[in-house]
């Protein structure tokens, strides 16, 4: 299976770039399955129903959030009827909407997509996302139930996304980590055959900060002071994210490769 990940959507530069080179991308690369990460394309601040529709109708077949999952008050009642969005495995208890599902991908194959929320340096404290995502991988074996299993790590800290690759190494067909908004360059594939890569990255404006307009943030590192709120950078949009290659038959991943279309990063992909 041909699966491309795309990590923290920023806003309208971000919007932009999915909606104009996703097309392309799927059938060029004749993907079988897009997940994009969804959670800060709204403002920068959440996701909205409009801009979900958007995306999903520009090849996404799955969208994840993260910690800003219900920033956007409307995205509470249309979580449950859209089952195409996930939103953090352990986040609240109660809340709308689901965190781990199977969905159909070509040829009659399943992939199960889920995401976690890490706990280091997180501004509250969520549920253990270890056990949590434990329960999900043992459900839907990987080569059996599902044909391909993607795990999207949401949270700070680096050490945390490398434990959660090992954690799901030979139960996973990619482990990704977003919520940094810097792409990391240690797409690998693990001994247990799980691809992995520490942080997927935005699609956004790099010429910002982490997505931001630099303006307001320099302010505030220079001078401790804020002035105004932070908001998205709107220039040319670099699509990031991953690519993999998974084997039908174990699962496991075959081949990795960072993906960086447009923008100020560019050049890298299947």
């Amino acid at each position: 299976m041909r699966i491309l990940f795309l990590g923290d959507v920023m806003g309208r530069a971000g919007r932009a770039a999915i909606t104009g080179r996703l097309p392309a991308l799927r059938e060029a690369w004749k993907l079988d399955f897009v997940v994009v990460n969804g959670e800060n394309a709204t403002s920068g601040s959440g996701l909205s129903p409009d801009h979900a529709r958007a995306m999903l109708a520009a090849g996404a077949d799955c969208i994840t959030l993260g910690d800003h999952a219900f920033d956007q008050k409307d995205m509470l009642s249309f979580i449950e009827t859209e089952p195409r969005i996930l939103r953090p495995l352990n986040y609240a208890r109660g809340a709308p909407g689901r965190g781990a599902r199977v969905f159909d991908a070509a040829g009659g194959r399943k992939i199960l997509v889920a995401q976690v929320l890490g706990q280091v340096f997180m501004k509250r404290p969520f549920d253990d996302p270890f056990s949590a995502i434990d329960g999900a991988l043992k459900s839907y074996p990987l080569g059996g139930l599902a044909q391909a299993v993607l795990v999207d790590m949401h949270c700070e800290a680096t050490s945390e996304k490398m434990a959660m690759g090992h954690w799901c190494d030979g139960r996973a067909s990619l482990v990704v980590g977003t919520h940094t908004h810097v792409p990391t360059a240690d797409a690998m594939i693990l001994p247990g055959g799980a691809g992995y890569l520490t942080d997927a990255g935005m699609c956004g404006d790099y010429n910002s900060v982490i997505g931001m307009d630099k303006l307001e943030p320099m302010r505030r590192f220079v001078t401790g002071m804020s002035k105004d709120r932070f908001t998205p950078a709107k220039g040319e949009a670099t699509l990031a994210g991953v690519f993999v290659e998974t084997d039908d038959r174990t699962g496991k991943a075959r081949r990795i490769a960072p993906v960086r279309a447009g923008g100020l990063l560019q050049g890298a992909g299947p």
